[in-house]
């Protein structure tokens, strides 16, 4: 059974770069260009995990794993982060993140994390 991704990162090149990663990983992907659009998603829509960014507009990566840990459907989730900024690891894990990968990061690194996660 494919695994359902929620690809979260307002930068267009990335979400392409990941959705095509994942999809020849075998996973299922679907992707927002921010924390806002991400909530949309976030519908009864079943995810078995959530790869975002940390810095987006209008909701950055922090305040939407805060809203996915509040919600209850949604609670459990694994949630990676990715980000330019390593000192923003562990505000990231309190916030309730599984793994933190500072960028640029090695295609297998992420591989490996994802496939250890979900089992893609």
């Amino acid at each position: 059974m494919k695994k359902n991704i929620l690809i979260v990162d307002d930068f267009e090149i990335s979400r392409n770069l990941l959705d095509k990663l994942l999809t020849k990983a075998g996973c299922l992907v679907m992707s927002a260009e921010d924390g806002v659009d991400a909530q949309t998603y976030l519908d009864g829509r079943c995810f078995d995990l959530i790869i975002t960014d940390l810095n987006m507009p209008n909701m950055d990566g922090i305040e939407l794993v805060k809203a996915i840990r509040a919600h209850a459907i949604y609670r459990y989730i694994p949630v990676i982060m990715l980000s330019t900024k390593s000192n923003q690891d562990r505000p990231a894990i309190e916030a309730g993140v599984t793994v933190f990968i500072q960028k640029p990061f090695q295609v297998e690194t992420l591989l490996a994390s994802v496939k250890k996660i979900v089992r893609c």
